[in-house]
């Protein structure tokens, strides 16, 4: 089958994109407001854009009454934010925070989640995710429809510091796939990282 995504004219009862571009790593960020409020959101648009220095991004839409989220707001007036990885066993955690609470709830308490200190920044990270990372913000580039309103945006940061549980290190490397990270499919559906292999470039 082909479509326009401009038009949207797929002919399937729910939009497919979602489920092509998968698995999609899923970002727990968590942010501080200027009260001092901690707020923690998943973003399964999140990737990695840079080696050398690290980049990290991540898509906000807007807030379902309107305006930018919570966590795109704290990011852009504090300067900061944490990226925490999900884990298999924090799958009902992560979903918890997903609920569409005011900005006077502490998503960590909502989802029984203990807090750990970051290095760098203010905002706390989660204890629990076995990697966290740190970043400085660094933009927002909003993403105009073909009326040129924007309702979302991608939020960029620049990862200052890496946290990594011990017990995912051996021989120098990271075992990813022990971690049993998960990541976001298209609809309501996720999947596991459970193996691991391997391919060498040419040459």
């Amino acid at each position: 089958m082909f479509y326009d995504a401009r038009k949207g004219d797929h002919g399937l009862a729910v939009d497919p994109f979602k489920a092509l571009v998968a698995p999609r790593p899923v970002a727990w960020v968590s942010t501080l407001s200027e009260t001092g409020i901690a707020n923690l959101a998943p973003y399964s648009f999140f990737n990695a854009f840079s080696e050398q220095p690290h980049y990290v991004a991540f898509g906000s839409g807007r807030s379902p009454v309107g305006g930018s989220k919570d966590t795109l707001a704290n990011v852009e007036k504090t300067g900061e934010f944490a990226v925490s990885l999900v884990t298999y066993s924090l799958r009902e955690a992560m979903n918890a925070t997903s609920a569409g609470v005011g900005a006077e709830v502490d998503e960590f308490q909502l989802a029984g989640l203990a807090k750990a200190p970051c290095n760098f920044i203010h905002a706390p990270r989660v204890q629990e995710s076995p990697v966290t990372f740190e970043c400085k913000y660094f933009q927002t580039v909003g993403l105009p429809d073909d009326e040129g309103e924007v309702s979302n945006w991608l939020v960029i940061g620049r990862v200052v510091g890496v946290h990594i549980d011990e017990e995912f290190i051996a021989d120098g490397r990271v075992n990813t796939a022990a971690m049993q990270l998960i990541a976001r499919l298209g609809y309501s559906e996720y999947t596991t990282v459970e193996a691991a292999w391997r391919m060498r470039r040419p040459g």
